[in-house]
Parts: C-alpha cells; sequence; structure tokens
C-alpha cells in the first residue's frame, strides 16, 4: 500500500491562502439584496467629489466599454472565508479611471458607489494599485448579473467586500468615512492577510477619526 499523499501535494494552493480562508472551487453568490436589472440606455458611471478640476466626469455603457481593456491574475479573498485563486479578471483598471478624472492634491480616500446606494470607502492607496480593477470579465466570459455585471471592483490584496458589485462611480474624498458594511461592523480597511474582518479589531489609525 502506497503512502498517503501529502498535504502540500494535495493542496497546492492552500498555501497561498491568508489566514482562515479555505480554498473555493466554482464561484459562490454572495450579495446583500436583489440583483438590480440592468438598463443600458440608463447606465453611468460617474467619478465626482474632489476631483483636481472641481468637475465630475460621467461615462455610458457605451463610453466606459471603450475604455483600455487590461487583465490581471489574481486571488479574490471572502470574508466569509472561501477564497478563489488564480482567476483572470478583465475590464477597465482603476489607474485609468485616476489618470482620466484625476482626484485633487488632498485626496486621501475613495468611496465607491453601486446600485442601491451600496458603498465601500478605500484609502486612495488601495484604489490605485496596479491590480485593482473595475472588472467586466472572468477568465474571458462577460460576468454574469448575479456576479456583478455590467461591472464590479476588484481589489485582490483586500477582502472581496471592499469590492462592491455593480458598481456606478467613485467619490474623491478629503477624509475617510465608513462604507455600507463599514458601519455594519466590518473593518474599516479590510486586509485578509492580516484578518481584519470586524471594526473590534481596529487600531488607532485604522478608522476615521472621530
Amino acid at each position: 500500500m502506497g503512502q498517503p499523499e501529502s498535504r502540500e501535494h494535495r493542496e497546492p494552493d492552500q498555501a497561498r491562502l491568508p489566514p482562515g480562508q479555505r480554498l473555493q472551487r466554482g464561484w459562490p453568490v454572495t450579495h446583500y439584496g436583489p440583483v438590480p436589472k440592468f438598463r443600458p440606455d440608463r447606465w453611468e458611471f460617474r467619478v465626482f467629489g474632489a476631483t483636481a478640476d472641481g468637475d465630475k466626469r460621467c461615462w455610458t455603457h457605451e463610453e466606459f466599454s471603450a475604455l483600455p481593456f487590461s487583465t490581471v491574475v489574481a486571488d479574490l479573498h471572502c470574508v466569509t472565508k472561501f477564497s478563489m485563486v488564480g482567476s483572470e479578471w478583465g475590464g477597465v483598471p482603476a489607474r485609468t479611471i485616476l489618470d482620466l478624472a484625476p482626484p485633487g492634491p488632498a485626496v486621501t480616500h475613495v468611496m465607491v458607489w453601486a446600485e442601491y446606494g451600496y458603498s465601500s470607502n478605500l484609502r486612495l492607496a488601495d484604489f490605485a494599485s496596479d491590480r485593482t480593477i473595475f472588472a467586466t470579465h472572468k477568465d474571458g466570459e462577460l460576468l454574469t448579473a448575479e456576479h456583478g455585471f455590467p461591472a464590479r471592483l476588484v481589489v485582490p490584496h483586500l477582502y472581496a467586500w471592499k469590492g462592491p458589485k455593480w458598481v456606478r462611480g467613485v467619490e474623491y474624498m478629503t477624509a475617510d468615512r465608513r462604507g455600507f458594511w463599514e458601519e455594519r461592523g466590518y473593518h474599516n480597511v479590510g486586509d485578509p492577510w492580516a484578518e481584519q474582518r470586524y471594526s473590534y479589531q481596529e487600531l488607532p489609525g485604522d478608522g476615521p477619526e472621530l
């Protein structure tokens, strides 16, 4: 009888997961509220708030779809403790949005807005990462409505709730404030490698000043 396979051989991807996460085969559907109905004639992506020129910038769905397309191969870590590894996300890099609609010099954070008023706050440095992308595709296929079509934000180095589905715009902010889940007890930063899951774990400087 042969020797049992080692854990490293049976689970080659486990070592790359943040603490407390488990490897997920397939892509579960997780979200709060109903799936919105996409109406291309009404859809727009807008950037507003503390922009460099004080004006807001808007793109129709056709215009947004025509922006430069890029891909990022990255993992996705859900705070519910599942992780998907090695997915290819295709879409518009966040850096492209920053270049086309620059933030003002005092901007430190962004609020990413999605359908139904859902929001998620990010430090500007996290949003500006070369790996942060407004994904329209996964593994070469257009996103389904359940997974965020027409666009979802993917921030690979943070928990997935920091990347909303059904994104509609970005607000530039000169001070931090909590988004939807952050107001409901989730960690303001959300680093999976530090297991920053809940607000009670926050250290001084992790959250907005009171």
